[in-house]
Formats: C-alpha cells, structure tokens, sequence
C-alpha cells in the first residue's frame, strides 16, 4: 500500500511554499525565534489522549457548545474542492472533514473541546464486542436512524456500505477492512462487490436484532478503529447508483447536499430526517454550510484579516495561514483570537537507512549532531510545531513523552556527544550521504544540516532529490542514500498504525514504507504481539514501550517535528476548533454568533 493518504490532500510541506505532500505538515512563523515548544495562536488543540468509550458515551446527543445558537450559514473557504463524496472512495481528510456532515459509521471519534477524543459507536450503540480477541467482532445498530429521504438505516445498508469497497470502482479507499476479512491483498479477485448479488461469508447480519458480525481470517483488535475510518461508511442498498453515487450521495448525517458546482461551491443544508439523539458526536448549530472552492491560503487569509460582509461568516476550514502572513496574524491581538491551530496527525522525521549505516552508534551520533533548532527556524519557529523526540506521535493511544537523545535540552544538536560515539565505533569522519527533496525550503535546511554534521566529526555528501520522483527514489531498496527526510501520518490513532507499517522487517521491499529498511527480530516479534493485545490501554503501554525500545537500541530514524497549522475565521463564526483526526475544522460544531 501505498503511503498514508489520511492527511494527503491537506499536506503542504513542512514549511510554506513547499511542494510534498506525504505527511501532515505546517505554514510558517510569528518572527524567526525559536525558543520553547508551545503553541501560539488562540487556541492550540492538543491532541494526545484517545480512549475507547461506553455505551453511556455513544448515546446522543452530543454535549452542548457553551454559547452556542441555533441557525444562519457558516462559509468556508478551501483551495480544492472535494476530490470524492462516495464514501468507499474517500481517504483523503479534506474529503473526510466535510464527509462528516453526511456520513456516519459504525463507530466515530467524540472530540472534546481541548481535543481529546473518545472512540464510540456512531451508527452503533457502543465501540464494539469481540469475544475472541479479535477475531470476530460484533455491533449492534441504534434505534431511529433515518437515511435523508426518512427511510430506515439498516444493518444492511452498512454490509453494502463494506461490500462496495471491493468493487472495481472504489480503488481509492482504506483496504483494511477487506484485508482482514480475505486474508490478503488479493481481496478483489475473492470478492467483487455487492452487485453480482453475492455477500460475503465473513460478514453476518441480523436484522431482528440489529446486528452485524466480522469474521476474521486474523485477529485484529483494533478492528473498532479502522470502521471508523470514511470509507467503511454505510450506502443505502435502495438507493446505490454505484459510480454515479460519489455525485449524488445520500445523507445518513445532520446535513445533505442541495447544491455543488464542481470547483466553484457546495451548499449543505438541513437533513431533517436526523435524530441528535442517535448521535453521540455531531451537533449541528448552523442551517447550512456553503464551500467556496479556489482561494489559495494567502487570499483566504487575507480576506479573514480584512473581516467583511459575508466574510465574517467565513473561516479557512483546512488550508492553513501562510508564513508570509503568520507573523502578522499571531503579534496583532484582535486577528491572534481569531486563529485556530493544532497538532497534526503523524511524525516528520528523518530517515536513517540501516542496510548502510549499520553501526548504532553511528546512528546514535546522528541523532545527536541533528540541528532540530536551526531546522524548525527555517519552517518557521515554535509555530510550524513541536520538536518530536518520538515515534508514535501526540495522538496516538497510550503514546508516553521520552527524550534518548536530549534533543529538548539541546535542540542546537550534541556534537561533543556524536563525537565521542563516532570515535567509540572508530567512525570519526564517517561519510553520510543525506538526501533531500530540492525546494525552497529543503534547499536551505540542507545548508544546517550539512554545517552541523561537519562540526559533530561526520563527512557529509549532499545529494538534492528533484521532488517529484522523491519517493520512489527513497524508496527503492538499493537507493544509494544514508538519511532522508520523511513523514508518516497514521489512519488511525493506534500504535500498530505507525509501527507495522514503518519498521516490520517483512515489509522491507521497494516501494514500501520501511524506508529505514530496518530488519529486526525482536522488532518483528513485538509488533505481532502487541497487535493480539484486546485491552487498549494494555496495548498502549506495549507500543510506548517499544517506541522507546526502538529508539534506545535500535535508532532508526531522526524524530524531527510534530507539525503545527493555523487558521483563521470571521468574527461572526463560533467554536472553530482543530480537528485532531483531519489537521481541519471540526465542522459539526461551529456555529454562527449573533
């Protein structure tokens, strides 16, 4: 599989101005300093804790906004319109965010105000059963959910909803769930759809007791958390127009679409046939949403810093405040409060690829000659994010805050400590081909990077990436470089979702994402252990630890930042808050001001 796509659309590069799009990433700065690790902005959303909820937690309605009214439009303001609407065709979070508003699962995030989340059950009445460890998992749907058009939400109109994701037209969305209910990658030449009139055996339904089943061909206890994901979102059997239903989708949400002209605009208005009190996440304050699709991030900016006429109504829903205005944004108070930012989802780092830097002690001296602080100056200070010293990053379960490698104490880089480690391996002089994609930004980061590994003992080469075929060159296995830039952004908050993907000796091939091309037993072992793990929090524990593990003995990578994005809104628009899972507005729970 290709790498993750949660955040793909909305990424813009690690600084303004870039070009690559593989992991979340951030704008710009208040002023060139670059003391601390805090946020700026007025209100910064963390996004560090994710538990699983009861069934006293998934049962509507969502809490109130304090302050909150009901009525009027809230406009937002985006580059791109929405690339699918089909819900077995979206992957990508700008498709998501809005997917929100008329697409519901079996389970969902509740999203508290300092944006910490609770998985809970959306269509179904809680997180989930599993009696088995995994292997088989059970849910139970609601009473009085209601398709737009006043018909029953059934169970088998979210089996259609999974069917369709092995359909030959829905190559664009998540493959997990049809993974594990195949066994392999294979899985359409298994099953082609729901449309030869065929189900699958692995999915079971009861439709007097509300019921539907999952048999595994592998346990997977985390199953609760991949159905959360967009593109396992219930489609009525009835009204299936298969390709032409990414045009026309039907609302299970508190708002439908009545009106969209491609790249120009989409209107959201009411779905009356919504009942709040099946619905654990979603309020739904404003009467109708209106999407204008083209202004890049500067003119939208610009437009929120001027605040008028409909404007005022308006705000950035997911690009971000660019570098060229952030300063002007964060040092003057009345635009400062209406700003919005947050952590996103994933972790940039660089990669150290160990089939040719195979001394840890190398790697460790890498990790402490890497100039973080001269880095993030250039991406522009504590507000393009904060500096990571981890794998998993803020949002994932259970995810604890270490430090190896003292980066935190000094940001600057170690070059005393490398030193001393290069000359313990008899590497003093140690050539290190870095690679990066040719940019702006990258163009001048490389400049750091390459002063800071002279002064840390090593001898660097540098070796500039036309940025276009970045990836697939560092991910060929026989790639001639030592360390590169990279980013992963999970499809879900889980540890798994980082750690198998990025560091499982098995997946060592090209085009993969095990770009450190790390084979290690004890690593390959405790990844399958700990995905058998039923218990979250235990499961938690497990992939914190060996985050911190991998990190000690192994050092593959360099943490770099967990990037941070701003946002502004109209004077008129109320509760904008970060979504920790889409790095965008929380849509469902803005209203308008009187």
């Amino acid at each position: 599989m290709s790498l993750s796509r949660r955040n793909f659309i909305i990424a813009t590069s690690v600084a303004a101005g870039g070009s690559l799009v593989l992991s979340a990433c951030s704008s710009g700065d208040a002023g060139g300093g670059d003391g601390g690790t805090g946020g700026h902005g007025g209100a910064d959303t963390y996004t560090g804790t994710v538990t699983v909820g009861t069934k006293e937690d998934s049962t509507g309605p969502a809490p109130e906004i304090e302050g909150a009214r009901k009525g009027g439009t809230i406009r937002g303001i985006a580059p791109d319109d929405f690339s699918h609407l089909d819900p077995q065709r979206i992957y990508y979070s700008w498709n998501s965010a809005a997917g929100n508003l008329f697409i519901r699962c079996l389970t969902g995030y509740k999203i508290a105000q300092d944006g910490s989340m609770k998985l809970v059950g959306d269509l179904a009445t809680d997180a989930g059963s599993t009696p088995d460890g995994g292997k088989t998992w059970t849910f139970t749907l609601k009473n009085g959910l209601k398709w737009e058009d006043g018909s029953e939400l059934t169970v088998e109109d979210v089996r259609h909803g999974i069917e369709r994701g092995f359909a030959g037209f829905t190559t664009e969305g998540a493959q997990y769930l049809q993974i594990a209910l195949t066994g392999g990658t294979d899985f359409r030449s298994k099953y082609k759809g729901p449309y030869g009139g065929k189900h699958l055996d692995s999915i079971e339904t009861d439709a007097d007791k509300k019921t539907i089943t999952f048999h595994l061909k592998d346990a997977r206890p985390d199953l609760n958390f991949t159905l959360a994901m967009t593109s396992y979102g219930a489609v009525p059997v009835k009204h299936d127009t298969k390709e032409k239903y990414d045009k026309d989708p039907v609302s299970a949400g508190p708002y439908r679409i009545s009106k969209h002209t491609v790249d120009k605009s989409m209107t959201m208005v009411r779905n009356e046939h919504w009942d709040p009190a099946t619905d654990s996440i979603r309020n739904a304050y404003p009467d109708s949403f209106v999407f204008e699709f083209g202004p890049e991030n500067l003119q939208a900016t610009d437009r929120m810093i001027a605040d008028s006429g409909q404007d005022q109504y308006a705000l950035m829903v997911y690009s971000g405040v660019p570098a060229d205005r952030i300063q002007k944004v964060l040092t003057t108070p009345e635009l400062k409060k209406r700003s919005y930012s947050g952590l996103l989802s994933g972790t940039n780092y660089y990669a150290i690829n160990m089939s040719r830097i195979k001394d840890l002690k190398v790697r460790q001296a890498l990790n402490h000659a890497w100039p973080l602080e001269g880095i993030r100056r250039i991406y522009g200070g504590p507000s393009a994010g904060d500096y990571a010293t981890t794998i998993l990053s803020p949002d994932i379960l259970g995810r604890e805050e270490f430090d190896v490698y003292g980066k935190l104490k000094k940001p600057q880089g170690d070059p005393e400590a490398a030193k001393k480690l290069l000359k313990e391996a008899g590497k003093l002089g140690q050539k290190i081909v870095y690679a990066y994609p040719q940019s702006q930004t990258y163009d001048r980061t490389k400049v750091v990077i390459e002063n800071a590994l002279k002064k840390a003992g090593f001898t660097p080469v540098l070796k500039g990436v036309e940025s276009t075929s970045y990836y697939d060159q560092i991910q060929q296995v026989d790639n001639t470089f030592d360390v590169f830039w990279f980013g992963w952004v999970p499809d879900w908050p889980t540890g798994y979702t980082m750690m198998q993907p990025l560091f499982d000796g098995g997946t060592v091939a090209n085009g993969t994402n095990n770009v450190s091309q790390m084979k290690v037993g004890w690593v390959d072992e405790a990844i399958k252990k700990n995905a058998t793990i039923t218990d979250p929090e235990k499961a938690g524990k497990a992939w914190a630890e060996l985050d911190r593990r991998i990190m000690e003995e192994q050092a593959p990578i360099i943490p770099e930042v967990y990037s941070r994005r701003f946002y502004m809104y109209g004077s008129k628009v109320g509760n904008a808050v970060f979504d920790p899972l889409y790095s965008a507005a929380i849509l469902y729970k803005l209203y308008v001001k009187a």
